[in-house]
Formats: structure tokens, sequence, C-alpha cells
């Protein structure tokens, strides 16, 4: 694991966990696992300090944009549950939780994060946003129905491979706490 930030064992799910308790949905199995141990081609695109927009876009070769599941507002904090989906194919690519502070963007990537149609990522390179990736978290998920659901995938005993991961300024201020599950 990179970064400086610890997560205690509650917290693997954090930012989700909100949108479970809302919804009163079940909670998906979830264990830490160390970043040498998640599998291929999970480690090369979740273990490492990069953004996964670029990654994801990399990895599947064409551009990737957002489908927002559910998103609220608490005071400077926005939060969306959303699903990346890739722009030719309409392939599901990542499964996401996200809790982004507004506060610390300047007004126009604000506006863009605020208007939900482009990923963090997008946001981030399009507005020129400096940032640190802070992966404090690799994560082996035993998905429930909505997250199934989400990517695309059947019913079936697989496990998801993912990450926590903090975006901060340069001088540490969190821009987005955020969880990433990959589809298989």
């Amino acid at each position: 694991m990179t970064g400086d930030i610890v997560l205690k064992p509650g917290e693997l799910l954090r930012p989700l966990e909100r949108f479970l308790e809302r919804e009163a949905r079940p909670v998906p199995g979830v264990a830490a696992v160390a970043g040498h141990a998640v599998p291929e081609p999970y480690r090369r695109l979740l273990v490492g300090d990069h953004d996964m927009t670029p990654t994801l876009e990399a990895y599947y070769r064409e551009p990737i944009h957002l489908r927002v599941l559910d998103r609220f507002i608490d005071g400077d904090t926005l939060s969306r549950l959303v699903v990346l989906v890739t722009d030719h194919t309409e392939r599901a690519v990542e499964f996401g939780a996200i809790d982004i502070h507004l506060q610390h963007f300047p007004a126009d990537a604000r506006e863009a994060v605020l208007g939900c149609h482009m990923p963090l990522g997008s946001v981030l390179t399009r507005f020129e946003v400096a940032h640190r990736s802070h992966p404090s978290a690799f994560l082996r998920v035993q998905p429930r129905d909505f997250i199934r659901d989400a990517l695309c995938i059947g019913t079936g005993a697989v496990a998801l491979y993912g990450r926590r991961n903090a975006l901060t300024t340069p001088d540490g201020h969190v821009l987005a706490d955020i969880l990433e599950i990959l589809p298989p």
C-alpha cells in the first residue's frame, strides 16, 4: 500500500456505506488484501498511485463516461454512486462510490463535478487540478445483486477486486474519498 492514510476494518466500504443505509441494501462481503496478492489484471489496474479514469481508458482503449446511479449533497460534499462505462462498447468498467469535497476545487472544476456528466478523473485532467492519489487498501469483494446489476455481470461466486483511494491536493486537503470496484 501507499500513502499515509490508514483505514480501520469498518472503513473499507466507506463511502458506499451511506448509500447502502439510505436504501436498506445488504452490505457486500469485503476483505482487505495486500497489493501483491491482488491477481492480474486487477493488480495492474488497482495497485499504484495512479488515477483510475485514465488507467481504465488506456486498458480498454476508449474514452469513459459516467453513469450516475445515485447522488446527494451534504454541505460541501457531493456523494455519488456511479458506474464508469466505455463510450463505444458501453462496457461497465468500474462501480464506484465517492465523496467529493467541493470546497477544494476551483470554481470551473466544481461546476463540472456538480454537473455529474464526467468522471472525476476527467474533470481533474480537463481543469488541470493538481492532486495526488493515495490508495489506502486493496479489497476482495463478494458483490451483492445491486453491484452485479450495475456492472452487468451474472450471478455466481466470483470475487471482484477494488481499492479505497483518496485524492488530495498537493498541500494535503482531501479532494475525494473513493471506493472503486472492478468487474471480472
